[in-house]
């Protein structure tokens, strides 16, 4: 929004003191009110058809994309008519005139190499047609052209030539803002492959060698047990979602340590306190498994003594407050800072430094792993999640009707 604030607001704020809108008078101050004066009502019109033509553009330039955003572009401008092309054909036309279709792209392929906005003169035969003038600018992303905004009107107009290249970066920002989404949503996919690929062979192995170890003893434990492996990496690796609720992410743990007591037995002591009014509470898939696994890790392998697992969830209010806690052999400090920093990362560190950077990334900085740890004294970790849903801001949203 700061390119639009920038650009488009800063070279129409004038003509708006004029008592114009892009060419359009401005509604009087007493249909709204008698607030403000003309220039903040008329800055507000366009500040509230901005945010409606936002959000269908920050999903990209389509053909959808474009049908829902270009009567709100072609309202910010005051045009007679509007159209938003990708580099092919045109996507959508707003208003009058949508005949000059073909004549449009034709005169696209100039702007479209070079980048740079063009304005010329319509050929048409039909009498009654409005459309005599078109400007095309060009919409860019990370310096590669995607398609065009042409605003077409009755005559030429410097300011609309000014205003379709400041709203047309306002849009190119959006497609930016877009593309951005889906490299984060890339990436996401790819630390949950990389988490997925840290489900050690090692417990698959153990846990499958458990199993068939039980299957002439005691057959219908090696039943529950496969049956508990098989919940656990159907969940593990299931193929849609970047988001699960805490009352699944915690089943799924639950069926991680039927594998492992049932591997070491006596020596692991597991206690659960979960408040029910947090198990609804939304969180990034694989989250929490891979701290238990942690857990396990530095607990049991490499030693015989018996260990204790402690996991703990409870409302806090706005948050929910997620502990999980061994009595392990722990971590220097140090070294637990290199690996958050993605310094160093020795064998079960991808762990703790993936889930890190997940939470930070939707939920911002303040919500990364509390980690309390020293070597001999095991590790505490403390997860904060908020309780709102993924991809709703906890900034309070203006709701335009």
């Amino acid at each position: 929004m700061s390119v639009f604030l920038a650009g488009l607001l800063v070279g129409a704020l004038p003509l708006l003191a004029a008592g114009f809108w892009l060419g359009r008078r401005t509604t009087r101050p007493e249909s709204l009110g008698g607030l403000g004066t003309p220039v903040e009502h008329a800055t507000f019109r366009t500040l509230h058809t901005a945010s409606l033509a936002a959000p269908p553009l920050r999903a990209g330039l389509t053909e959808e994309t474009a049908r829902r955003s270009a009567r709100r572009l072609r309202t910010l401008l005051g045009t007679d008519a509007l159209c938003l092309t990708d580099r092919e054909r045109v996507l959508e036309w707003d208003g009058a005139g949508d005949h000059h279709r073909d004549e449009i792209m034709e005169r696209l392929s100039g702007p479209l190499d070079t980048g740079r906005g063009e304005a010329f003169r319509l050929k048409c035969d039909e009498p009654d047609c409005p459309l005599h003038w078109a400007v095309v600018a060009p919409l860019t992303v990370d310096d590669r052209v995607h398609g065009a905004l042409v605003a077409c009107a009755p005559r030429e107009s410097a300011v609309l030539v000014r205003a379709t290249g400041e709203v047309a970066r306002w849009v190119s920002v959006q497609l930016e803002l877009a593309d951005l989404d889906r490299s984060r949503t890339r990436l996401i996919e790819a630390e949950i492959k990389a988490l997925r690929a840290q489900i050690s062979p090692h417990f698959i192995f153990n846990s499958l060698a458990v199993i068939a170890s039980f299957v002439r003893t005691d057959p219908e434990l090696a039943r529950e047990l496969l049956l508990e492996f098989a919940d656990f990496t159907r969940y593990s690796f299931r193929s849609h979602g970047e988001f699960t609720t805490l009352a699944d992410e915690l089943h799924a743990i639950d069926h991680y340590l039927a594998l492992v007591r049932a591997r070491f037995g006596d020596r692991l002591a597991v206690t659960l306190q979960i408040a029910p009014e947090v198990l609804p509470v939304t969180l990034p898939f694989l989250c929490l498994q891979p701290l238990v696994e942690n857990a396990v890790k530095h607990g049991l392998e490499g030693t015989t003594d018996k260990r204790r697992i402690s996991i703990t969830a409870q409302d806090t209010g706005a948050e929910a407050l997620v502990v999980i806690e061994d009595d392990g052999t722990g971590m220097d400090p140090a070294l637990l800072r290199r690996i958050l920093a993605g310094e160093t990362s020795p064998s079960g560190g991808i762990g703790l430094s993936n889930v890190d950077d997940r939470l930070r990334q939707v939920y911002g900085d303040a919500y990364g792993l509390v980690i309390e740890t020293a070597e001999g004294a095991g590790m505490k970790i403390a997860v904060r999640l908020p309780k709102y849903q993924p991809g709703v801001h906890s900034a309070a949203r203006l709701s335009w009707e």
